[in-house]
C-alpha cells in the first residue's frame, strides 16, 4: 500500500497532490497525514520538488476551505444545519460537527480560523462559520493559509525526514500506511453507518 500511493503521488505530481489535498477537505477519501507526509517522502526520493510539494498541498487545502467558507455565507447556520441533519451522512457532517467549529470560532475569532486548520475534526468545519459571521473574504483567506502552509509544510517535512530513515523503518512503512488508512476508513463507515437524519421540521427550526 505504502509503495502503491508514493507511485501515485509521483506520477500525478503536483497537480495530483492540489486535487487530494481539495478532495480531502471536501471529503475524506485518503486523509492529509497520509497525502503530505507521502508528498513529502516522494520529495526526498527526487520525484518531486519539496517546495512545489508543500505550495500545491496548500493551494488544494485552500481551495476546500474557501469552499467551505462559500457554503457558510450563503447557507447560514440554520439552513446549513437543516441540511446536515437530513444529508450529511456521506460527508459525516452532523448539526454537532457545525456547532462546535462555530463555538470555537466564537471563543477565538480570526485566529480560530488558523488554529482550527491545525486541528483535526476541526480543521475542515472551521471555515464554515466564518462564513456564516461573514468574515472579510481576505481575512479569512489570510488566517487560514497561514494555518494551511504550516500544517502542509509540517506533515511534508514529517515525511521528507522519514526518507532519510526508510532503510531502516522499510518494513513498518507499509503496515502502518495500511493501518492508518484502514483506521480513517473504518471510521468514516462507522459515522455512516451510524448516522442519524433529523426531520427538516425537527428542533433545528
Amino acid at each position: 500500500m505504502f509503495e502503491t500511493i508514493l507511485t501515485i503521488i509521483a506520477v500525478t505530481g503536483i497537480l495530483g497532490i492540489a486535487l487530494l489535498m481539495f478532495a480531502e477537505n471536501v471529503f475524506p477519501p485518503i486523509p492529509s497525514e497520509i497525502i503530505m507526509p507521502m508528498a513529502g517522502f516522494a520529495a526526498a526520493r527526487g520525484d518531486l520538488n519539496f517546495v512545489a510539494v508543500v505550495l500545491a498541498g496548500s493551494f488544494g487545502a485552500l481551495l476546500g476551505a474557501l469552499l467551505w467558507y462559500g457554503v457558510g455565507h450563503w447557507f447560514g447556520a440554520i439552513r446549513l444545519r437543516r441540511w446536515a441533519a437530513s444529508h450529511g451522512r456521506w460527508l459525516t457532517m452532523t448539526p454537532e460537527d457545525i456547532d462546535r467549529a462555530t463555538g470555537f470560532f466564537a471563543q477565538r475569532g480570526g485566529p480560530a480560523v488558523l488554529l482550527g486548520r491545525l486541528l483535526p475534526g476541526i480543521r475542515t468545519y472551521i471555515s464554515i462559520p466564518a462564513g456564516m459571521a461573514r468574515m472579510r473574504l481576505v481575512t479569512f483567506t489570510l488566517w487560514t493559509s497561514v494555518g494551511t502552509v504550516i500544517w502542509t509544510w509540517f506533515l511534508a517535512y514529517v515525511g521528507f525526514r522519514l526518507q532519510e530513515h526508510s532503510a531502516a523503518l522499510s518494513d513498518w512503512l507499509d503496515p502502518i500506511t495500511t493501518g492508518i488508512l484502514t483506521l480513517g476508513l473504518a471510521i468514516y463507515l462507522y459515522r455512516v453507518v451510524t448516522f442519524r437524519s433529523v426531520p427538516a421540521s425537527g428542533p433545528l427550526t
